[in-house]
């Protein structure tokens, strides 16, 4: 029989006869919520254990928590979060006995062994436990930091500080998020069908020290992502409430200014409900002139305010609005010759008018409420009003010799409508637990999209200008039932459907519209070999879309590109100081689609296979010493091309990041970091190399209850090192043939930076 049919038989009777199954009577119950001692707030995402049964659970949205069935004994309940005291309580139950325990955790200073590897069956938990490490103890600088917390993901910049930045994952050359979902409070980050580039995922509207958690999804396993989700996915989430409110001011070379000052609006005080509310504004302010020979000039205004609130025992209200407005100048991309000739420097330019500006506002919404049975509804609603425009030159005088090759790409206009819908419910299968969600979602894009023909930013011609119209719907259904106290089953399967609608202005046979569907089944087994370790096995499908202006003059194979991928791996810790995750991987993709930004088309550059092994290690050598690494080696190559001639270009082989960090409610705090990517193929033959390189960075604070005051150095050992790298055929002013060589955006020198904050 098809594994794919026989999948999909599995999975329909998982779904839709789990509810006339009726339930075993349980022995006993233990319910109860976990909360937030100095704010009353719900604790999400707790683990709740049952001692000695094994038996586990997380908290939801509500910070509740149910274990059952549980045989007649005697118990203790542990409760643990990171950041938090753990608690136990000591129970008996007896037979049919429910019991209600309540638990309020106090902040506390972090502890590796508080990990809990074991009970998540979430099929992003394995690397999420190591993230929950990261973002307690890693220094963040910018949004940009933000996006390397993912352990193997890499980040470059090659315009100046504006531009969402080029990712590097699983071997994939993501390009601005072509294979990398990133979502903020559940609001998707990526653009699609966008001016620069397909899944483009500008970050920068994002206020770093408003990020309270990061769940990461590696590999197209879990459910709730969909489009771009191949490589992985990185889901957001900001503060609910602040600790203290904040005002920092920071200064470095280059002309380099930041303020950011986040406040506290309600003070422990109500608004709509008498119940835990919360309420504030964070605000920054980033100005500087980077260490380019031509001033950059970047300037960016960010504005976030965020409201949560439970508006009644079973429901909860969150409410945030953002706006972002960022404009910059470029060096861009140098040639190698033009070095070499001594024409220019290291940080000089062909062309110094390259730049742009952008802008996004945001709403979003999320209403959470829970029904009498222990069901959770969470309906979103979000907005986005976002604008690009962007000069750039990559080719100089290749196609134009009197002009040049400027481009100016605008995305202008474009609104983004988008509602998500879950139910989640824990119930029984015979005597088995299960935990069913369903979701279901829309998002609509419109937009104004143009390629234009520019000199020193001014428009000589149009290339390409129409108004877009695309829309992702959505279903999907996940079952996870726990088999037993070890060994749990995670199947799913996700329907998207995609309508895309393109009017050129030019042409109308560059017009059009179709439509597509895809079908995306997965399954995740999840074993617990002890308390302390857990094994996995994922294997999934998922999927990046094409741009809408490619679909409507093509056909519909190159719609949707699909991955196929596989993962074995394990998490544990090793005594009470080192927890590890190590991982096997492929992922098999059926189109490699590259999106050609100066002459708004996709390539389809066929087949691709990858493998690869990722560990991260993270370790606590004392209460306030810690060690982390990440190694990550990934081998690609395309399908059905000669040996020698299949390389994937600017795919990583390997990487590593890690350091050392002192981490202390008060006193000194420190780290030291390092990061390295190897050489690799520029081109599909290996004929131009992107070089590799190691950077150092190091973040000293001293810390005290009503203030901070700290130094930071990026690349402390001042290496000259290519950050973007791109195989490009480009012809200078003076020549008359073109060349294909190595052009680059050199990475940044030495860097100084020193921050002051005021508590409050």
């Amino acid at each position: 029989m098809n594994t794919t049919l026989l999948f999909y038989r599995v999975l329909f009777c998982a779904v839709f006869f789990t509810p006339i199954i009726s339930f075993s009577q349980v022995t006993g119950r233990i319910t109860g919520t976990v909360s937030d001692s100095a704010t009353n707030a719900p604790v999400y995402g707790a683990t709740v254990q049952l001692i000695p049964s094994g038996s586990g659970t997380l908290t939801n949205a509500f910070g509740k928590f149910a274990l059952a069935p549980v045989s007649p004994g005697s118990y203790t309940v542990v409760v643990r979060q990171l950041g938090y005291f753990p608690q136990s309580r000591s129970v008996t139950i007896k037979d049919g006995a429910a019991i209600t325990l309540d638990f309020s955790l106090s902040f506390s200073t972090f502890v590796l062994k508080e990990v809990v590897t074991t009970g998540n069956i979430d099929p992003a938990s394995a690397i999420g436990i190591i993230n929950k490490v990261d973002m307690q103890l890693r220094p963040v600088n910018s949004a940009q930091d933000l996006l390397r917390m993912v352990p193997g993901l890499f980040i470059a910049q090659h315009a100046g500080g504006g531009k969402a930045e080029q990712i590097f994952l699983r071997g994939f050359d993501i390009d601005h998020g072509t294979d990398f979902a990133v979502s903020v409070d559940g609001m998707p980050v990526n653009m699609v069908s966008h001016a620069h580039g397909q899944g483009y995922a500008d970050f920068h509207f994002v206020i770093p020290e408003t990020i309270d958690q990061l769940s990461v999804s590696k590999g197209p396993f879990n459910a709730k992502y969909g489009d771009l989700a191949t490589a992985g996915a990185g889901s957001f989430s900001t503060l609910s409430t602040l600790k203290k409110s904040e005002v920092k001011l920071e200064y470095g070379q280059f002309n380099t200014q930041r303020v950011m000052a986040m406040i506290d609006l309600l003070r422990g005080k109500h608004l709509l409900t008498k119940r835990s509310e919360s309420a504030y504004i964070a605000a920054e302010y980033n100005f500087s002139d980077s260490y380019f020979e031509s001033p950059q000039h970047f300037k960016r205004v960010n504005v976030f305010g965020k409201y949560t609130g439970m508006l009644g025992e079973r429901t909860l209200l969150s409410f945030s609005g953002s706006t972002f407005s960022s404009s910059w100048d470029a060096s861009g991309q140098v040639p190698e010759r033009a070095i070499t000739a001594r024409s220019i420097t290291r940080f000089g330019a062909i062309d110094n008018t390259e730049g742009g500006e952008t802008d996004r506002s945001n709403a979003n919404i999320v209403l959470t409420t829970s029904t009498k049975n222990g069901g959770i509804f969470k309906n979103q609603v979000y907005y986005g009003r976002y604008n690009f425009n962007l000069y750039s030159n990559f080719t100089f005088f290749l196609n134009d010799s009197v002009f040049g090759d400027q481009i100016n790409q605008r995305d202008q206009g474009r609104n983004i409508y988008g509602y998500t819908g879950t139910y989640e419910k824990k119930g029984r299968l015979g005597n088995k637990e299960l935990t069913s969600v369903i979701g279901l979602s829309t998002r609509i894009d419109q937009s104004d999209l143009a390629l234009l023909h520019s000199v020193k930013r001014v428009v000589i011609d149009t290339f390409s200008s129409g108004k877009l119209y695309q829309q992702n719907a959505a279903l999907y259904v996940d079952e996870t039932v726990r088999l037993t106290n070890r060994f749990s089953v995670n199947l799913s399967a996700r329907l998207d459907f995609f309508d895309f609608k393109y009017d050129s202005r030019l042409s109308d046979t560059l017009s059009g519209r179709k439509q597509k569907s895809i079908v995306n089944p997965k399954m995740n087994l999840t074993y617990d070999l002890s308390a302390n370790a857990q094994m996995y096995v994922r294997v999934g499908s998922g999927f990046h879309s094409n741009d809408a202006r490619s679909v409507v003059q093509g056909n519909l194979e190159n719609t949707l590109a699909r991955a196929i991928a596989t993962e074995l791996g394990s998490t544990f810790l090793v005594g009470k100081s080192l927890l590890i995750n190590a991982a096997l991987w492929t992922i098999d993709l059926e189109n490699e689609l590259v999106y050609v930004g100066d002459e708004a088309i996709v390539e389809i550059n066929g087949a691709t296979r990858r493998l690869g092994a990722d560990i991260s290690m993270r370790l606590q050598l004392t209460s306030w010493l810690f060690a982390d690494a990440d190694f990550n080696y990934n081998h690609g190559r395309f399908k059905g091309l000669p040996e020698g001639e299949n390389f994937i270009p600017l795919a990583p082989s390997f990487t590593s990041t890690g350091g050392i960090s002192i981490k202390q409610d008060k006193g000194f705090n420190a780290s030291l970091r390092y990061r390295y990517m190897d050489s690799r193929p520029a081109n599909e033959d290996n004929t131009v190399v992107a070089k590799g390189y190691f950077i150092m960075d190091a973040v000293v604070n001293y810390t005290r209850p009503k203030y901070q005051f700290g130094i930071s150095v990026q690349n402390l050992l001042d290496v000259d090192w290519n950050e973007a790298q791109f195989d490009t055929e480009s012809r200078l002013k003076n020549e008359t043939q073109s060349v294909n060589e190595l052009h680059f955006t050199p990475g940044t020198p030495f860097f100084l930076k020193g921050n002051v904050s005021y508590f409050f």
